[in-house]
């Protein structure tokens, strides 16, 4: 099946995959050839593609997964491929939202910090290939 990942500056991929794994919002599904068309919202998390006997993992940033007619279609505002993640900025981001979470006293918008926190996870686990 065909799988294509695209951001509003990118293809990120594009390219043949035997079997893929989403984070949905409705929580993890994975994907063969074959599968029912079907439209649904993803989560920020990691997208695990399996090319022959290798996996791609990206990291995700929510967005819209189509399947229809043996394609796949991830539309999301950012999607990292695994190998660019940079680990040490990824750590650092999710020591600070964890820090903020953590400090009781700070006025912070929780909301923000959470989705922070949710992205440089998806990131590190997207990097160290443990996504999906």
């Amino acid at each position: 099946m065909k799988l294509k990942i695209i951001t509003h500056e990118k293809i990120v991929f594009e390219g043949e995959v035997d079997e893929l794994v989403i984070q949905t919002t409705s929580g993890q599904m994975g994907i063969l050839k074959d599968h029912i068309p079907m439209t649904t919202a993803l989560a920020i998390g990691v997208t695990k593609a399996k090319l022959g006997d290798k996996y791609k993992y990206f990291a995700t940033m929510g967005g819209v997964f189509q399947f229809k007619d043996n394609t796949a279609t991830i539309l999301t505002d950012v999607c990292e491929d695994g190998c660019d993640i940079d680990v040490t900025r990824a750590n650092a981001a999710k020591n600070r939202a964890e820090a903020r979470l953590a400090d009781a006293t700070a006025k912070i918008d929780a909301d923000r910090a959470q989705a922070a926190l949710a992205r440089s996870l998806a990131r590190l686990k997207a990097a160290l290939n443990k996504g999906a």
